[in-house]
């Protein structure tokens, strides 16, 4: 059977990892983001895993982007099966030093362009009992200070999705959100050397010590992420919908 998906931040780390397991499922994959070399690598691995890539460069803050994919997607091929929200990075400054334009710019990346995207797509889901997962974070359930933006949007996040959620049950749209742990991104590992160069620890040992204080046994890997959203768009949890799932190795310590 033909099946279709959208996979925003598909150029690195979760957003790549989600693509390239998706290619085992999808016969097409639909890879959305900002820079053409990336998603041109990804895309090449795409195609080797058996699924048809479709590159679409778009940024999507931009108001008209969202529209701008779905409509490509359909004139390439004609459905949608499954939207994968997980582009948008937030800014990690503190509560008294973000900027309106630091809100804004977390807000239109990663909330605005999942609530768009998926309004975009809500038709073409609707025809195929489809799917839709908006990745959030565990911050949503530990907001602080330091990291303010990032937990407030991800808590949003979690609100807008459980909406959508409530429309697809008559509608028949499955919507669930997905709370990755700490990851270890590209993003991850900057952070984690400049806790190093902070702390004057080796690299190593700068990941061990948050592991232990965070109390995981390890750091996640994007393909953690990839294949809870893999499991969310199989046949076998179409009864899921309204979940937030945490995939984050045990480390939030909430009922």
């Amino acid at each position: 059977m033909e099946r279709v998906a959208i996979v925003t931040g598909a150029s690195r780390g979760i957003g790549r990892a989600t693509a390239v397991r998706l290619a085992r499922d999808f016969s097409a994959l639909v890879l959305v983001a900002r820079t053409r070399e990336a998603l041109a690598e990804t895309a090449e691995t795409v195609r080797a895993a058996g699924a048809e890539p479709l590159v679409l460069v778009h940024d999507l803050r931009q108001p008209d982007a969202a529209g701008a994919v779905v409509a490509a997607t359909l004139q390439r091929f004609g459905r949608i099966d499954a939207v994968a929200c997980i582009a948008g990075a937030v800014s990690p400054a503190d509560l008294f030093a973000l900027t309106d334009e630091q809100w804004d710019d977390g807000l239109a990346l990663k909330f605005h362009s999942a609530r768009r995207l998926t309004l975009a797509a809500w038709d073409a889901l609707k025809a195929t009992q489809g799917s839709v997962a908006i990745t959030s974070g565990t911050s949503a359930y530990t907001p602080k200070a330091s990291l303010a933006a990032v937990g407030t949007i991800n808590a949003a996040i979690l609100a807008l999705a459980k909406a959508f959620a409530d429309r697809g049950i008559a509608d028949g749209v499955q919507v669930n959100t997905i709370l990755p742990g700490s990851v270890m991104t590209d993003r991850r590992q900057t952070m984690l050397q400049a806790y190093a160069d902070k702390h004057g620890l080796s690299l190593d040992a700068a990941i061990d010590r948050l592991a232990a204080e965070m109390g995981i046994a390890r750091y996640g890997q994007p393909e953690d992420v990839a294949n809870a959203i893999a499991f969310l768009f199989s046949a076998e949890s179409h009864w899921i919908t309204g979940t937030a799932l945490r995939v984050d190795g045990g480390e939030t310590k909430v009922l």
